[in-house]
């Protein structure tokens, strides 16, 4: 029987059990759909899928096999393809964001899909209260997801030999640009994964937070188009954990494990509340009344309002596509709390921007910093973003790598320089807004106060 293997965000040979279910039926057909649901993506986004699906044809080729791109609807083409290859069944990875189940549900009313579990370590059903209702709250779900255990989850090794049937026609690889810093593919993705749990995995609790140092483990474009597997991550933490030669090994071994069940706590809310999408989890905020005043937005994003961690944050987001998650903390709050500005418009210019805009994770993560979503800091926590410049930057080493025009200043001064009356070339005097947390208090407060009248 020969199968197609769909790739949606799995990209791919190690530990894939959608393609191992189809390679157990016969013959595989891998086939990307280039949907038209993607074009909204950034280019910088497109571009690291492009250059992922050329290293995915290269390491199918070395294998017998090749990759078939196909554009247009995903039903309309898969059953066109479905005809041409005498296929019998499509193997996909099953997703679980709104859009990808919607489209799922179609495909599957008139063509022969079979979705196969493998993006997560645990399916979004399967981690439940005992009174069968989803977790709300993360330390409950950390320590039911760790209940579980990982007893049968076994890595898949990459197939030796694919056979595919010759003469498939498929599109043109698109071309792409390339990213020095992050790389496609999944040899990559390896070789960093490697290197982390060489260097960095166990000082990653103490050194995560500091935006000045080389701490995380970048992983993260990586994850978010299946080029590394969560299950493969989770068992390289587990791995590290139990190889840790002394009790801050561990800590350090377990805080990378529960950054990493955040991610699948996401993915899980995101699956059970699909209206957190479009407003905030908790009903009581969901009406903010938001200033919402566009020139700020705009400072925001192009990194000039005048606070040098916030500003440093957006440009290595605009320059990279990828920023520190202590930056995107930081920056966030500025935007919501300070600025007043919906948090959806961050997170919409963050999925524009971001290597790794996961629809879950980056809902997850401003809701959270907003204190409108499940298991969110509370509403009225404000970061005070110099106080937490001078905590994560010290020395102001990320504020003169993205910030230059502040190069010169000294640590005393590079993180509210208009405290000191110090005036640099090119760079605002002050910082746009002036911080009030009266202010965000009270349109806090007043949302709260209209769900109850």
């Amino acid at each position: 029987m020969t199968s197609i293997w769909w790739i949606r965000r799995d990209l791919r040979l190690t530990d894939n059990p959608a393609l191992h279910a189809a390679l157990a039926a016969g013959p595989v057909i891998p086939a990307f759909i280039l949907d038209p649901a993607f074009s909204r993506a950034s280019p910088r986004c497109k571009d690291f899928l492009y250059e992922g699906l050329h290293a995915l044809d290269r390491d199918l080729r070395t294998r017998g096999s090749y990759l078939v791109i196909r554009s247009g609807k995903p039903g309309a083409v898969l059953a066109q393809l479905l005809t041409e290859a005498k296929a019998d069944a499509i193997f996909t990875e099953e997703d679980f964001t709104p859009y990808a189940r919607t489209r799922d549900q179609e495909v599957a009313r008139n063509l022969p899909l079979q979705l196969i579990h493998g993006q997560t370590v645990h399916h979004p059903n399967t981690v439940l209260k005992k009174d069968g209702r989803p977790y709300t709250v993360f330390t409950s779900y950390a320590m039911a997801w760790k209940a579980k255990g990982l007893r049968g989850m076994n890595l898949l090794p990459a197939p030796q030999k694919i056979i595919t049937p010759p003469g498939i026609p498929g599109g043109m690889l698109p071309k792409y640009r390339v990213n020095p810093l992050f790389p496609a593919g999944e040899a990559e993705a390896l070789v960093r994964l490697e290197e982390f749990l060489h260097r960095r995995i166990y000082t990653y609790a103490e050194h995560r937070d500091r935006m000045d140092l080389d701490g995380t483990s970048a992983l993260s474009p990586y994850l978010r188009f299946g080029m590394l597997g969560l299950r493969q991550a989770v068992s390289a933490a587990r791995q590290a954990f139990f190889e840790a030669r002394n009790e801050f090994h561990t800590r350090n071994a377990e805080a990378w494990l529960n950054e990493l069940i955040w991610r699948e706590f996401y993915i899980q809310i995101l699956y059970h509340f699909p209206h957190v999408r479009k407003t905030a989890f908790h009903p009581s905020l969901a009406n903010i009344p938001w200033r919402n005043d566009e020139s700020e937005f705009e400072a925001w994003k192009e990194g000039r309002t005048g606070v040098p961690i916030v500003d440093a944050g957006m440009r290595q987001l605009r320059e990279i596509g990828w920023m520190h998650n202590r930056a995107r903390m930081i920056t966030a709050s500025y935007l919501v709390k300070d600025l007043l500005i919906d948090w959806r418009w961050g997170e919409a210019w963050f999925m524009e921007n971001l290597l790794d805009g996961d629809p879950a994770a980056n809902n997850g993560g401003w809701q959270w910093t907003a204190g409108t979503g499940t298991d969110a800091a509370p509403y009225f926590r404000i970061f005070n973003p110099v106080l937490q410049s001078t905590k994560f930057d010290p020395n102001g080493e990320y504020i003169r790598k993205w910030v230059p025009e502040l190069r010169e200043l000294d640590a005393k001064d590079i993180h509210a320089p208009w405290e000191k009356g110090i005036r640099v070339k090119g760079y605002p005097e002050k910082p746009i807004v002036e911080r009030n947390k009266d202010r965000t208090l009270r349109a806090y407060q007043l949302a709260k106060e209209e769900i109850r009248t």
